[in-house]
This record gives C-alpha cells, sequence and structure tokens, in this order.
C-alpha cells in the first residue's frame, strides 16, 4: 500500500480509502446490512494497508456507522475514520452537537479523525454559515471530539472557492474522474485548493461505476495501447498520477473489487506523473465518451426556473449519461432518484418560456419529451 499526506495534517493515509455507501447487505435491503461479510472486508482491507475509511450519518439508512465502528473496532486506533453531519437536518447548534454525539455513540469511539459537512452545495452552506457551523466545528476540535474538519462538495467551482476560504479545512472531497475533469469543484478547483493547503479526497473515480465497465467507445483505445490495462486501472493511474489528490475512495461490496482495488494500490508505476502517451490516451478516450452525448447542455442554467417545476439540467445530464456510458438501466435508476418525478420531464407543459433563454439554441420541449419516453 502507498500512502500520502492529507494536505497539512500530518496524517499518512492509504491512497485507496474504503468507501462505506456500498456495503454488503441481506436480500438487498440497503438498511441491512451483512455484518459477516462486511467485517471481512473490513479487516482485510486493513491487514492490506488501508487506514481509511469514510462513512456518513444517512448512509444505508444510517446503518453504515453502525457497520463501520463494529467492523473496525479491534483496530480502531490505527485507522482514520471520516465521517459526516448531516447539514439538511441541522436546524441548531444543538442538533450539530447531537448528531455528533450519536456518532460517536455508533462508531465506538472517542474521537473522529475527520469530521465533514456532507454534501454542501450554495444552498447548504449559506444555511450553515448563517448557523455559526464554525463555531460548532471549533468547539469539537478543541475538546477532541473531532481532530480534523473537512467538507464533502456538488456545486460549482465559484461556491468551491467561497466555501475553501471560510475555514482552515484539512481537505475537500470533491468529486473527479477522467471525463469530470470540469464538473463541479473540477481540476481547476482542486488545484485552487490544493494550493491552499488542503488535501483532496476524490469520490466517484469510477464515475459511480460506469468507467469500470467496458465500453464501445473507450475499450478500442485501451486496446490500442502498448501496456495493458483495465478500465479501473485506466481511471485510478488518471488520480493517482496527481501529487495534490490524497485518498481515492471506492466503495466496495464484494472481496473481488477489494482484491481488484488492493493490487492497484500496490502498484507504484500507477502513481507517477502521466506520460505524454497516457495523457493522449485519456484525452481521446474522453472525447470518445463525450461524442455520445445527445444534449450539448452545459448545465449554465439560465433555462430555470422552469415555471412547472422540471429539472431542466437534471433531466438532461441523465438523457446523456445514458447514451454516453451505454447503460440505459443505470440511467433510469439515477433519474428516479437524483431528479424525482415531481421535476422530472413529464412535468413539461411545452409552455416554451426556456426556449429563448438557452445559449445552446437547445429545443428543450422537444428533447424533454424524449427524456420521458426513454427513462420513464
Amino acid at each position: 500500500m502507498q500512502y500520502r499526506q492529507i494536505g497539512n495534517t500530518g496524517v499518512n493515509a492509504s491512497i485507496l480509502g474504503f468507501g462505506c455507501m456500498r456495503l454488503p447487505v441481506v436480500d438487498g435491503k440497503s438498511n441491512q446490512i451483512d455484518m459477516d461479510k462486511t467485517g471481512e472486508l473490513f479487516r482485510h482491507a486493513y491487514d492490506q494497508g488501508v487506514n481509511y475509511f469514510d462513512t456518513a450519518y444517512v448512509y444505508h439508512g444510517e446503518t453504515s456507522e453502525v457497520a463501520l465502528g463494529q467492523g473496525v473496532r479491534d483496530f480502531r486506533d490505527k485507522v482514520n475514520i471520516a465521517t459526516k453531519l448531516p447539514p439538511n437536518r441541522s436546524q441548531s447548534q444543538d442538533d450539530m452537537e447531537r448528531f455528533l454525539d450519536t456518532q460517536l455513540q455508533r462508531l465506538q469511539t472517542d474521537h473522529i479523525d475527520f469530521y465533514l459537512l456532507h454534501a454542501l452545495n450554495k444552498n447548504s452552506w449559506q444555511r450553515l454559515d448563517e448557523l455559526k457551523v464554525t463555531d460548532f466545528l471549533n468547539r469539537a476540535l478543541a475538546d477532541g471530539r473531532i481532530r480534523h474538519a473537512a467538507f464533502s462538495f456538488h456545486d460549482d467551482l465559484a461556491t468551491f472557492k467561497q466555501i475553501v476560504a471560510a475555514f482552515p479545512w484539512a481537505f475537500a472531497q470533491v468529486q473527479h474522474n477522467f471525463i469530470q475533469t470540469d464538473y463541479q469543484a473540477g481540476s481547476e478547483g482542486i488545484a485552487y485548493a490544493a494550493e491552499r493547503g488542503l488535501g483532496i479526497v476524490v469520490m466517484e473515480p469510477l464515475h459511480g461505476g460506469d468507467l469500470a465497465r467496458e465500453n464501445p467507445a473507450t475499450q478500442p483505445i485501451w486496446d490500442a495501447f502498448p501496456q495493458r490495462r483495465s478500465p479501473v486501472a485506466w481511471a485510478l493511474r488518471y488520480l493517482w498520477s496527481q501529487s495534490s489528490v490524497s485518498v481515492v475512495l471506492s466503495g466496495m461490496s464484494t472481496m473481488a473489487q477489494l482484491q481488484e482495488n488492493l493490487a492497484l494500490a500496490n502498484d507504484q508505476a500507477l502513481c507517477t506523473p502521466l506520460s505524454d502517451a497516457e495523457k493522449q490516451a485519456l484525452a481521446e478516450a474522453r472525447a470518445a465518451l463525450l461524442a455520445r452525448t445527445r444534449v450539448p447542455c452545459t448545465r449554465c442554467g439560465y433555462c430555470m426556473p422552469c415555471p412547472h417545476g422540471v429539472n431542466i439540467p437534471g433531466c438532461f445530464e441523465h438523457f446523456n449519461k445514458s447514451s454516453v456510458f451505454n447503460n440505459p438501466a443505470t440511467a433510469k435508476f439515477h433519474y428516479g432518484i437524483f431528479v424525482g418525478k415531481e421535476k422530472d420531464a413529464s412535468q413539461c407543459r411545452n409552455c416554451g418560456r426556456c426556449l429563448p433563454l438557452c445559449p445552446q439554441h437547445i429545443d428543450i420541449p422537444a428533447v424533454l419529451k424524449q427524456v420521458a419516453e426513454e427513462l420513464a
């Protein structure tokens, strides 16, 4: 296993972090974690050098923290636990205190190594800032209940920079992979945070598993490269080649997934700077995937708000993912979860208000009709 320091914390973490959002479950029920299988995964990961485990209050119907606390209790002092405050449920500092105390109990520990504000966006950050969340963090840091404060993020670059500047965070956790170089914080945001001493923890390195599967758009590019690598290896190669990236999280639910990732994390060659040939291959793969995009939506948001409540950029995002990753089933599933019935394409009334607002001149009502037909 290879290790990197997280920002300026002095903590050396394994470059592979165990994400606890997709643990083995019983009978497909997400809130019934298979404790035996999960314990085996945690123990094997630890035995092979993984010392960073990431969970959250809400994962697996609020059972992930319990599973992690139970699974690592025999080697708790040898690993770093990261968990997250649920912003949407935090209406006061008393709520924050209560959540943290509950999390310490669930995790069977007297301290949390890295405590994150979960999935921040412009609105949630503004609300937490008004509640003086940094006062809460400073108290928890001072009394030792948390060792370091950080945040995970899902919004635009400007909001990311604002949050980075607001507090001496240990790290920022961002969604990043070789196809999403300019998505949310993006490469520019990562560089901005790293220049200010923050570590970078990456989530969704495989784009929810999309980049782990063979894809007719990218496989010929990988096959033509002199060095044979799996799609997973290429995705992790892109991230681990960046010295600013401290930890890459992977949500592993099987021993086979864990062993594949461990083998890659032990390969020092994957952590060296990219060669020109590798940069070219990754650029070609990204271009090949993006060429499968059906709607040239940039998520600028000029079409919003829709008077009928349609999340237009969200609808187009999942419509594009269906074709880009050749996986309509997953696109439908995510569309249902992240867009939802009240904001999906079926709510479009063809009023046309959005048409003159789109800089890309997309026939939005017509495309929404396609989205409704394909992703319903």
